[in-house]
Formats: C-alpha cells, structure tokens, sequence
C-alpha cells in the first residue's frame, strides 16, 4: 500500500494564492491533492498537470479562501498565477515510489509505519512552498560539480537539497575542453539518474574583459564546432550554456544552441545593448546573473542590462545574498521583469554550506571571508568568485529585507526556473500530479523542513 501523508495546518502557497490553514496530501513521490484543509469542492479530479504553468488561470480556485499572509506585506507580482485550480484532488500517483521517506511524520496518524496507510503533520504556525529550482550552482559542501566526480557532485547536491533546493543545474567552470568534456560526461549520468536536471557549461565562450572569478588564459571565443563539442559530450543533458555573444562565432552559436534545444544565456559579455538585441533574435533566452560581469546601465549607453530587461523573452537571474546586487538595484531589476522573468540563483561555489577558508573553483583557488568568495591570486585576484548562498537564505532575504512578497518570491526560486528548464509539468508548484517536491517554513521563513519526491530530506520536527 503507497503511504499517504497530510500536511496540514500551514499557510500554503499554491499558483493562485496563499492559503491559510492549509494542507497538502502526498501519496509515493507526488503530490495528489493540495489547498484548503476542509477538502477539495466536491466532484472535482485532475490529473497530472500538463505543460508549462504559463499562461492565465483557468478562472478561481474552487473552495480556495485565501486569508492574509504573515510577515512583511506582499510587493507587486507580475502577470497571472498559473496552473490548475487550488484544491482540486487527483488519484493515486501513477509510477513507481522513489522508496520510504526517511522517518516516521510525527503528529496524528493511522496505519502502520511499513505497510503505508495514512498520516497527519501539522505544521501549524508555517508555510509550506515548492521545492526550489537553482538554473546556476557550481558546488557546495566543500565540493565542486567541476571536480567531474560523481562523488563530489552528490556532496554539492545532498548540501542544497538540505536548504531546500528540490531541483537544480550543475553550472562548471572555464577549463580547458577535453576537461569539460570530461566533466560534462560523468555529470550526464547524475542526470540520466535524476539526481541532476541538466548541465550548465559557463565558460569558456566568455568575454575576457567581464571574465570574474574565470581562468583568462583558458577564455576562448564561441566557435560553433567547439560548442557542438561540449553539447555532444553531455549525450543530450545540456540544458544551458552562457556565452558572450559579441566574440567572433557568437551569433552562430547562439543559434546552433537554439536549435538544438539548450538555452543560450547572455552573460560575462561585454556586449553593446545593439549586439545584445541581435543575441535575443537569433534565440538568447537568459541572462547570466544580470548585473554582475557585465557592462553597467548607462543613461547614453545602456549596454546589455537594459537589453535583457526590456525583452519579454528573457530570464533574468539575480543572485540575492546581499553582496552581488545592491537591495535598489535588485528590486528595480525584480519589479521591471517581474516575478515570471525573473530565476533566483545561487551561483554557489564550493563553500556554500561551509565555513570561511580556501576552496578550489575550477583551476583557480578562492578564499571566502565574511561569507563572501573571491579569487585568491592571479589576474583576477579579489574578484567575486561566485557565492556561498543557499536558496533558503535567498527567499528569507527576499520576503522580509527586500518586501517581494512570499507568492512572488516562490515564482522567482520555483515556478520560473521550472518553466525556464522545460519541466513545469512536474516540479516548481504545489498541485496534484507533480513531485512532491516542497520546503517548510517557519513564521520568520526559516527553514524546517525539505520533501524531495515524497521523501523528507529535512523532517519538520527531525531536523
């Protein structure tokens, strides 16, 4: 018998609204029912969601009473909650179980604990949200992605899955290629496992003039046959790969990436905001961290900032950890684009999760103090050097410092990235058929607990 676990008693935050005193039903590895704690209006099933959630509801959620959020006001969402009704049930998850949740729900319960049956947790006083989704993270946990070790990328994963990261990219750094081509195969199978949803090659197609906290001596312009090579080595798990698109073969690549199903993302670009339009033309549909490694928004010279922002097709990442982004600037960014163009990132290095002291990027070293990562030595030395932000940290951040609002801030860690990655159909929102794939909150947005797949990888009252 599959177990079926309530959440129950929390805020919970689903496409089309808050909903207080809510609850969320899940049965093997997804979710199958999800909105008010009466119960669903009666006679209404759904199946698996279907496609993206873009696009405007299908009209108001039946049974939904949303009450007032806690915490800090909600700021203005831009464009239309999407997806299925709140409140609406499905049948039992079709597929097979990922295996047991790891310990027993405390709370309330009926059946026993391993022949499935039924359990309660009440969560009172939190928020239950989507699991994150981070399109950019090069490691965490003392461990690197680029290291090309399939022990190592699993001590990067296990560590943002503990801050609430359901689903994320393994980004690498500028090497050499046969390296990334390397990297890129032992990372493919990680995929292939669902362990990973897809590989993020950043560099080495970059822009010596905004290169950061990347090798210049190993920067190399976009040749359209060298791209094919590092798309070709990842056996069809690419899912993004950021470039300059001002170098020579820039334009080419963009489309050859295009064209082959992997996101071209502008970034470490010292692009004019004419060159940056052609980008977005021939098939750019990301901005890499917007702002940073970049040239800077002037008022006669508005560069790739205004570019990316101004265009409805682009996704623009921001990295909110307080030292990438200014808060003003952040939010002129998050309100121009809003919620549904904007990917909350971490761009996290290795010591995300870890201490200060000296880590590896790739073949550079990084010292971090205060938090902060920079690049230790060399060309580059006192660089940024990516971040040591976990996303857990980024949504506190962003609904109390920065006043987004909390449906708002989900989008931009969950709904979005989701979207963006071509699997809203199964993760990045609270509704039956998808993953149970979610993160708990306290009333001060501190982390609680963290599903995965109908599997607690943080217990609410575990820890």
């Amino acid at each position: 018998m599959v177990q079926r676990t309530h959440l129950t008693g929390a805020r919970v935050v689903l496409p089309d609204g808050v909903v207080d005193n809510g609850r969320v039903t899940v049965e093997g590895t997804r979710i199958t029912a999800a909105g008010p704690a009466a119960g669903p209006a009666a006679g209404h099933t759904a199946g698996p969601a279907a496609g993206p959630t873009s696009g405007p509801a299908a009209g108001p959620a039946a049974g939904l009473t949303a009450g007032p959020a806690a915490g800090p006001a909600a700021g203005p969402t831009s464009g239309p909650a999407a997806g299925p009704t709140a409140g609406l049930t499905a049948g039992p998850a079709a597929g097979p179980t990922a295996g047991p949740t790891s310990g027993p729900a405390a709370g309330s319960s009926t059946g026993s604990a391993s022949g499935g049956g039924e359990r309660a947790l009440d969560l009172a006083g939190g928020w239950i949200v989507p699991g994150f989704v981070d399109l950019h993270v090069h490691g965490g946990g003392g461990a690197s992605f680029s290291a090309g070790t399939p022990e190592e990328a699993l001590t990067a994963i296990h560590t943002h899955r503990r801050h609430g990261t359901t689903t994320m990219l393994a980004s690498t750094v500028t090497g050499d290629l046969d390296d990334l081509a390397r990297q890129a195969a032992a990372l493919s199978e990680l995929v292939e496992q669902g362990e990973l949803a897809g590989i993020h090659f950043e560099g080495p197609f970059i822009s010596p003039d905004r290169c950061g906290a990347h090798q210049p001596s190993l920067l190399r312009a976009p040749d359209p046959a060298d791209v094919r090579k590092l798309v070709d080595a990842a056996r069809g798990t690419a899912r993004m790969m950021t470039l300059a698109p001002e170098l020579p073969g820039g334009l080419e690549s963009v489309r050859l990436l295009a064209d082959s199903g992997v996101l071209a993302a502008v970034g470490h670009t010292d692009s004019t905001y004419e060159a940056t339009l052609e980008a977005i033309e021939a098939g750019a549909t990301v901005a890499t961290h917007l702002f940073n490694a970049m040239p800077s928004l002037l008022h006669r010279a508005p560069g790739p900032v205004a570019a990316l922002l101004e265009d409805e097709r682009i996704t623009v990442e921001l990295i909110n950890d307080g030292t990438h982004l200014h808060p003003a600037v952040l939010g002129l960014a998050f309100h121009r684009a809003g919620a549904d163009r904007v990917a909350f990132i971490t761009d996290a290095m290795g010591a995300a999760g870890m201490s200060d002291g000296r880590y590896p990027l790739g073949p550079m070293e990084v010292e971090v103090k205060d938090g902060v990562a920079r690049i230790s030595d060399g060309p580059t030395a006192g660089s940024i050097a990516g971040s040591t932000l976990t996303l857990d940290r980024a949504f506190r951040r962003a609904a109390t410092i920065d006043g987004l609002g909390v449906e708002a801030t989900v989008r931009a860690l969950s709904a979005t990235p989701a979207r963006v990655l071509g699997i809203a159909d199964r993760v990045g929102s609270l509704e039956p058929g998808k993953d149970a794939d979610l993160v708990v909150l306290d009333d001060d947005f501190r982390l609680r607990g963290v599903m995965r797949r109908g599997t607690w990888v943080v217990h609410p009252e575990l820890g």
